[in-house]
């Protein structure tokens, strides 16, 4: 599988030096169209995977190998901190799959057609959240309102932070950050090495008082307090970019 996540990353700081160009599907949905710049990357690779959709998860599902990935365009300038998680908490595994998470900027204001794209991070999803056991559900509870019959929906929407957010020495580079044991491609060269470390809690649940508008958190210890997640930089062999460390 490193082999596989190797060459994708590879062919992408390929083609973003080549200066191959994203072609805009609209005016209105330019993620879509970061999606298409990362299907041709696949297609220039031979490799067979799932079309993906609106609700599928992860966007991209290699059909001969047990990994997937997850897409996200942000606009530059704009906002880079964090990014919507549309339901889904991000995380290393899915359904049997190894998760990637692949963040692309491009320029956020052009009307042009075709526009580049300015720096690219491919990381293992466990470096946004190393948590494989929570599954995401929808609820809902009814009684609500002056009648009793209106129906209230508790439909979760996560913000991560991005590895913009996270990183020093990503700007402006071709990026992958991959679990400690990963074995690098010889086409590859090391740069940088750091850890996340767990928090002594987590959040279990939380209620919402709806006449005072309050979010009230609970919490539980993490078990797992303090445990260390290591993970090592990678960029091409041949780029020079800066050693990347943690904020």
């Amino acid at each position: 599988m490193n082999t596989i996540i190797s060459s994708i990353f590879l062919e992408c700081a390929r083609a973003i030096t080549a200066g191959e160009l994203i072609s805009r599907v609209s005016s209105t949905d330019k993620e879509f169209s970061f999606q298409n710049w990362f299907a041709d990357r696949l297609q220039r690779l031979g490799l067979n995977f799932d079309e993906p959709s609106r609700n599928a998860y992860p966007d991209f599902r290699l059909v001969d190998h047990p990994v997937g990935f997850e897409i996200k365009g942000l606009g530059f300038p704009g906002r880079e901190a964090n990014y919507d998680c549309n339901s889904q908490v991000p995380s290393g595994k899915h359904n049997g799959r190894t998760i990637y998470y692949v963040f692309g900027r491009y320029p956020a204001q052009t009307k042009e057609k075709e526009y580049p794209v300015y720096d690219l991070v491919m990381c293992h999803g466990d470096f946004l959240n190393a948590d494989h056991d929570y599954i995401h559900k929808n609820k809902n509870l009814k009684g609500f309102g002056s009648y009793g019959d209106i129906m209230i929906r508790d439909r979760k929407m996560y913000v991560a932070p991005t590895p913009y957010a996270l990183t020093v020495g990503t700007d402006r580079q071709t990026t992958l950050i991959a679990p400690i044991e990963f074995t690098k491609s010889p086409a590859l060269r090391e740069s940088g090495v750091f850890d996340r470390v767990e928090s002594p809690r987590l959040i279990r649940g939380y209620s919402f008082d709806m006449l005072n508008h309050t979010l009230k958190p609970t919490y539980v210890s993490n078990p797992n307090a303090g445990k260390k997640h290591s993970f090592k930089v990678f960029r091409a062999k041949d780029d020079l970019g800066p050693q990347v460390t943690l904020k």
